[in-house]
């Protein structure tokens, strides 16, 4: 016997109704039906504008869009049925339209496809968590310059190769991942901007012969315009690959402060310490509190990059127009969408949270022989050394402190004399960290001054 429920999408060309494998390898529903909202905003849109152009009756228009909000307020209080025979949350949606004011529903889908509908779908909900993810980066970029203003003279060592290099300040290393984030912002911002243009009303793939008016769709669900070739509009997934691959990056960023908070928040280190809210304890060792939460985001990356090399895999050979590969296109990004929101609130949490222990950074700061560079820097300039010959003569120092076993600044001036003997009481201002970071004044250094002005920039960008 003919299925002719789920037969009737496909119309009189087929026979037969699928068999159960076809049908579970077809459906997308189980996924898709995410798609509800922005599915029934662009059928309202579409019946609106079919009727303006007189291609469908008002009051056909006008129950489609009724019955529209009736099927979405059904969706979103969790009393709809999907059908996996329906395929799709397009004729899942259409059929129950179908049910609650008959015959006007069949004439919805004039002049589109699900071609375009789904591109259109996709597109609404893509730029929404574009969105999403902006304002996340906001809050917790923001959360960063409560930070940075707190600390902005707080001295710490930096690090290259995780070992001491330099003395910089809290603020300043703050503000170095605030950078990082605002560049994850203009990402978003970008690929939202490229992203804006309608692709209902390309149908299948050639246009349509219907006198439609594609701004008028494109206008009433917010895109800048219609999208100008329609091969392209119902193929193209450059936006969710723009987004996947924002994502990555920004994931990226966070993992690299998720492992640094790791690492701080270890006794070895008692850079700072995280509130309970996003730690955890041991089964067995009563002493601990696991950074567990920055543990969680600094994985969170696979996921994501993850989703980014599967749906480009799936984009990579495909001929135009539409195939069925790219129903593989949406797991990817609601996974990855649903992962980075989940990263970037727990994040923010973490860094509103935290408390830096200023006495733990500073001694830090004073050891590792993190002020050479200033040493080296004030035998170029007060004794017109080169560079060369004044990094030999630090190197030599070093080894003098380090065998003595104390650092820099508590070398007797005759010890130093001994290496270089036009060595005076000067050299001893470059040699505290907080002389040393107070003098970095060139433009993005460490000084608290230019800390601050960065802090102010960024302040006034986000307001």
């Amino acid at each position: 016997m003919t299925d002719t429920k789920s037969n009737a999408m496909w119309g009189g060309r087929f026979a037969a109704g699928p068999d159960a494998i076809m049908e579970a390898i077809n459906a997308s529903i189980g996924f898709d039906k995410r798609l509800a909202r922005q599915d029934i905003d662009g059928s309202r849109a579409h019946a609106a504008m079919l009727a303006h152009q007189g291609i469908v009756d008002v009051k056909d228009a006008d129950a489609i869009r009724e019955g529209l909000l009736t099927v979405l307020s059904e969706i979103e209080g969790g009393n709809f049925t999907f059908s996996t025979a329906l395929e799709d949350i397009h004729m899942n949606v259409e059929a129950r339209l179908a049910e609650l004011i008959g015959a006007p529903a069949g004439r919805l889908h004039t002049a589109r496809s699900r071609n375009d509908q789904v591109a259109t779908d996709f597109k609404l909900w893509v730029r929404g968590q574009m969105d999403a993810a902006m304002d996340g980066l906001e809050a917790l970029m923001r959360a960063l310059l409560g930070q940075a203003d707190a600390g902005a003279d707080w001295v710490m060592p930096g690090f290259t190769h995780l070992q001491t290099a330099q003395p910089v300040t809290w603020g300043h290393h703050m503000m170095a991942y605030v950078e990082m984030f605002g560049r994850d912002l203009s990402r978003f911002r970008d690929a939202r901007a490229r992203m804006n243009e309608c692709p209902l009303g390309a149908a299948a793939l050639a246009g349509t012969s219907f006198p439609i008016d594609r701004d008028m769709t494109a206008t009433a669900l917010g895109f800048d315009r219609p999208a100008a070739n329609s091969l392209d509009a119902v193929s193209d997934r450059d936006f969710a690959l723009e987004f996947l691959a924002a994502a990555t990056i920004c994931a990226i960023h966070l993992s690299r402060f998720a492992e640094e908070l790791v690492i701080w928040s270890s006794a070895q280190f008692r850079f700072v310490t995280l509130s309970d809210r996003f730690s955890t304890g041991s089964s067995i060792m009563p002493q601990k509190k696991n950074p567990d939460a920055a543990e969680l985001i600094r994985a969170k990356i696979g996921r994501i990059l993850g989703a980014n090399v599967a749906l480009l895999t799936v984009m990579k050979g495909l001929p135009l127009a539409y195939s069925k590969d790219m129903q593989e296109d949406k797991e990817q990004v609601f996974d990855a969408a649903d992962t980075l929101m989940l990263a970037l609130a727990a994040m923010e949490g973490m860094v509103r949270d935290m408390t830096a222990n200023r006495d733990a950074l500073e001694a830090a700061a004073s050891s590792g022989f993190s002020t050479a560079t200033d040493l080296a820097d004030w035998l170029v300039r007060e004794l017109d050394m080169p560079f060369r010959d004044a990094h030999h003569v630090t190197g030599a120092l070093v080894k003098m402190a380090e065998d003595a076993g104390c650092d820099l600044p508590d070398l007797a001036l005759e010890q130093m004399q001994r290496v270089e003997g036009r060595i005076t009481m000067g050299v001893y201002d470059v040699l505290g960290v907080h002389n040393s970071v107070a003098s970095r004044m060139s433009y993005g250094g460490t000084a608290p001054v230019q800390v601050r002005a960065q802090i102010a920039r960024w302040k006034e960008r986000l307001a």
